[in-house]
């Protein structure tokens, strides 16, 4: 399945973006399903419907977004519901443990006095991931749009399984499940499931359930698109969201710069907004352009409500146009025609629908270079695009680079070559951080 993931800067209008991408696709003939984790009434405004609700009733395992409501032939939207699938989620934990819950004497909970827990937003999302890519053939969709959360939030989602899989392992290690097999024997004898062979069926689920996640974030059919509103302030938020993208292996397939005002106005107030908007997306282009195209969006004169006309401003005005030499392949669009249709589909030309992807495991982006002949040592070359050298940390634990970029920080287990290395040097060079490892004369293989 194709899924895009629709993040950026805060109110930039990432959930106009992300439900034009959505109809876009939906235009071309895919079956678009549009996600939402906006928790207020706004998708519901800009789609021009009721409220996206659960549906009552369903058994425990349901899936944890609201019932699909098609809003145009091909293009479906619903909203992740965080509470109903979370009560759901421990009423059924609390049933698979109730033997163990009544040997200790413990009151279950009820339902009705359940809560989400704060963070639960992030593993409902990450749940709705995996199901979407599990449904069943015929049932499911083509492409899955995700209206993301702003940008920061976003990096903090798409590194939460590998790092829940990295304390699984750290506290369940497989080694130490060896005496798994005595287990049942020693239920059969004390009458009840033994906790510990709970707690190990329990880690084993959830691994199962984090892996496939991870390989949803890490197959090259998913990708990013980055929502801003071009101006000084977003530029440099911009930057930082890249970096911690690039620092977990997230693909960004285009920059959308939204909201773009006319140009060529006479009114001095109108004209000095737009030309501090100019200012900035130049200087999008001059940092993305050409490896990350940039899309841009006119400001409509109103907010988009419904999927509106037919046609879309890119079908009629200007798309891919050449601008002047200095400029980079600029696509612009008319914003007369654009206020005409203040729809969704005023924008899903422009927006343009996601490009076919294979589904597979995306290639690593980290990579080794082998300088021993030359200087004796071995570069790990990291793309960090947007990184700042001055908030960039760097820290070797035993088999493992802790990298630490502002708020966003990963563990990387070295590659086998440099395990037996020591770091005797690091440099952040043209969006590459690149890390020196010598060989350890005690652990480095001699020659005879």
């Amino acid at each position: 399945m194709r899924t895009v993931l629709v993040t950026g800067t805060g109110g930039a209008g990432r959930t106009t973006v992300a439900a034009a991408t959505a109809l876009a696709a939906a235009r071309e003939g895919q079956r678009a399903l549009l996600l939402t984790a906006d928790p207020d009434g706004t998708p519901e405004a800009l789609l021009g419907i009721g409220a996206l609700r659960s549906a009552p009733g369903r058994a425990p395992d349901r899936l944890p977004w609201s019932v699909p409501v098609e809003l145009t032939p091909g293009l479906w939207a619903a909203r992740i519901v965080t509470d109903e699938w979370f009560r759901a989620e421990l009423t059924a934990l609390q049933d698979r443990g109730r033997a163990a819950l009544d040997m200790l004497g413990a009151t279950p909970l009820d339902g009705e006095e359940l809560t989400a827990l704060p963070g639960m937003e992030a593993i409902a999302l990450l749940r709705a991931l995996r199901a979407a890519q599990t449904a069943p053939p015929g049932t499911g969709w083509d492409v899955l749009v995700v209206d993301m959360p702003p940008a920061p939030d976003t990096v903090a989602i798409v590194a939460l399984p590998e790092q829940l899989r990295r304390y699984l392992r750290r506290l369940l290690p497989a080694e130490r499940q060896a005496a798994r097999a005595l287990r049942p024997m020693l239920a059969q004898l004390a009458g009840v499931p033994m906790p510990a062979q709970k707690l190990y069926e329990t880690a084993e689920r959830w691994e199962r359930e984090l892996a496939g996640v991870q390989g949803v974030i890490d197959s090259e059919a998913t990708t990013v698109r980055l929502v801003v509103e071009p101006g000084p302030v977003a530029d440099r938020a911009l930057r930082t969201a890249r970096a911690g993208l690039a620092l977990h292996g997230c693909r960004i397939e285009a920059v959308i710069a939204n909201r773009l005002l006319p140009t060529g106005t006479a009114d001095p107030w109108l004209a000095a907004l737009s030309g501090q908007q100019q200012a900035a997306l130049k200087e999008l282009y001059e940092q993305w352009a050409p490896a990350v195209p940039i899309r841009e969006l006119p400001h409509l004169g109103r907010d988009p409500h419904g999927v509106g006309e037919t046609h879309g401003v890119g079908e009629t005005h200007g798309v891919g146009e050449t601008h002047g030499a200095g400029d980079a392949q600029r696509e612009t669009h008319g914003p007369e025609s654009a206020r005409a249709t203040a729809g969704l589909a005023a924008l899903a030309g422009a927006v343009g629908a996601p490009g076919a992807r294979p589904d597979r495991p995306a290639a690593d982006p980290w990579s080794v270079e082998d300088r021993l002949a030359e200087d004796g040592a071995l570069l790990w070359r990291l793309p960090l695009p947007g990184a700042d050298r001055d908030a960039l940390g760097l820290v070797r634990r035993g088999d493992e680079l802790i990298v630490t970029f502002g708020p966003f920080h990963r563990v990387l287990p070295l590659p086998s070559a440099l395990r037996r290395c020591t770091v005797s040097g690091a440099g952040l060079r043209d969006g590459r951080l690149q890390v020196r490892f010598t060989p350890d004369p005690d652990l480095w293989p001699k020659r005879l």
